[in-house]
């Protein structure tokens, strides 16, 4: 087993907004939610925190996520699950009952917030040494800034440990458009990027939009990363990187993860109506290879499954049944030619390089 730094996992969200025990057994989640119908993966989940041991990820960057964008509206059939708040308030609210989540997880000993550079170093050669009893490591995201109320906020989120953002999620954000939308950051989201400079939060460029991302990659100048992005030129749509962002992001030694919604795998994938048969695990080394191959290194490519973004193996490749099943990426990297050090690098070494340097270092 080689172990996994996953750059993105949406814990507390499926915690708290599918109401979810994460710290039970997989199966016993899938056989309470068997009856429910409310969403599509219901008794279809791919991740639980005894599931991630088993995958060998030691280190996961976990999100809090809640959109409040202006221009969203309440759709028919609201669910507790879903994302959309009235307002960037109620949407702060959201990601702080996220973030509680993480917090009485962390005080009951089922995973361990990490902050520093060398809080994620000790942490990693802890759970090298002792992966069945070292704790589940955790580095805190926001996936889209508008729970960020105001820009002032920030001294307060990252004293709360909060090290990544990425400005916008779907659509337009208070601070950014984001997927399905284009145009560029404006000048809250120029405000956002500066601040976060200063305090040293990592940006993530997962899911801007084109002119926003452009404009980001200007504006700021600090540590980048993709945590969950494809190549568009396998699977068009704005939702994926172009050849052209990905030389950018390898010109500023940033990392991708490769993402493993079947939608982003797949050229016409319609949710809902397209098995998951017609794609494979082999897919998701398309993509590594692709970004492999436009950097001519194995440096800047690393996983970022996404594993429980609202969606289990109804929208999974066919031969992912568990996140456990991301070793299997291993033997097809390694049929591939993959040499295992750059195997290892891909599933841990690039954003474990990534982070600890980037992180406060006191």
């Amino acid at each position: 087993m080689i172990p996994i730094f996953d750059a993105h996992l949406d814990l507390a969200w499926s915690a708290v907004f599918f109401n979810r025990d994460l710290s039970a057994p997989l199966s016993d989640v899938r056989a309470h939610e068997r009856a429910m119908t409310d969403e599509p993966g219901r008794g279809r989940g791919t991740v639980t925190l005894p599931e991630l041991r088993r995958a060998g990820v030691g280190v996961c960057v976990a999100t809090l996520l809640a959109r409040g964008g202006p221009e969203q509206k309440l759709q028919p059939g609201y669910k507790r699950s879903d994302l959309d708040y009235v307002n960037q308030d109620v949407a702060h609210c959201a990601a702080h009952a996220q973030l509680a989540w993480y917090r009485l997880m962390e005080q009951r000993g089922q995973l361990r917030m990490l902050r520093t550079g060398p809080e994620l170093a000790a942490h990693w050669e802890r759970w090298r040494q002792s992966p069945d009893t070292t704790l589940l490591g955790v580095i805190l995201s926001m996936e889209g800034a508008d729970p960020v109320v105001t820009t002032d906020q920030l001294d307060d989120w990252h004293a709360l440990g909060l090290r990544a953002i990425g400005p916008a999620h779907y659509g337009r954000g208070h601070y950014a458009y984001g997927t399905a939308t284009d145009g560029p950051l404006g000048t809250r989201g120029v405000e956002l990027l500066r601040r976060m400079d200063q305090l040293g939060f990592l940006l993530d460029v997962t899911h801007l939009s084109d002119a926003s991302m452009a404009e980001a990659l200007e504006v700021f100048s600090g540590p980048v990363l993709a945590s969950h992005h494809n190549c568009r030129v396998l699977v068009p749509g704005d939702r994926q990187l172009t050849d052209g962002q990905v030389r950018r992001l390898v010109s500023r030694d940033a990392v991708i993860g490769v993402a493993l919604d079947a939608w982003m795998l797949h050229p016409g994938w319609e949710r809902g109506r397209t098995s998951p048969q017609v794609v494979g695990l082999e897919a998701c080394a398309d993509h590594i290879d692709h970004v492999c191959q436009l950097a001519g290194t194995t440096r800047h490519s690393g996983i970022g499954s996404d594993l429980d973004g609202g969606f289990g193996t109804e929208q999974t490749p066919h031969d992912l049944d568990t996140i456990a099943d991301l070793q299997k990426l291993a033997g097809i990297l390694d049929r591939r030619g993959y040499k295992r050090a750059d195997v290892e690098a891909i599933f841990h070494g690039n954003f474990l390089r990534l982070f600890t340097q980037a992180l406060p270092h006191e």
